[in-house]
């Protein structure tokens, strides 16, 4: 008898899933976003595959989209709140962005904690 809870400390998502709509990768690169524009916000997700738990606040998690399979390292987040639905085995919640990664950053995190080539948006 036993369960898979699996523990991250990546929060990757689509769009569908919930990730913020404020954070978009062409205006980025162009003219970064600040970070007071989402300081304060609080963002939800919702329907993320399998049953998840975080790293637990203050320690900080990565905010990653997935886009079409590639993933962008946005910056890092504190997890609020997880709800887990053991019927559909999805994991919600909610988060609050702590940092924004400059345009050149995101580029060196991926290289950083990342050496899978064929997930790198920037490549």
């Amino acid at each position: 008898m036993g369960s898979v809870i699996e523990l991250n400390d990546t929060l990757q998502l689509t769009l569908e899933q919930g990730f913020p709509s404020e954070l978009d990768i062409a205006r980025h690169l162009i003219s970064p976003i600040e970070f007071t524009e989402v300081k304060d916000k609080v963002f939800e997700f919702k329907d993320k595959k399998d049953l998840r738990v975080y790293q637990v606040f203050p320690v900080r998690n990565f905010l990653v989209e997935n886009r079409g399979g590639k993933w962008i390292y946005w910056g890092l987040v504190h997890i609020l709140e997880l709800n887990l639905d053991y019927q559909k085995k999805t994991t919600s919640g909610k988060f609050k962005i702590i940092h924004l990664n400059s345009p050149a950053e995101m580029q060196a995190m991926f290289k950083l904690t990342d050496q899978r080539p064929e997930y790198n948006y920037f490549s």
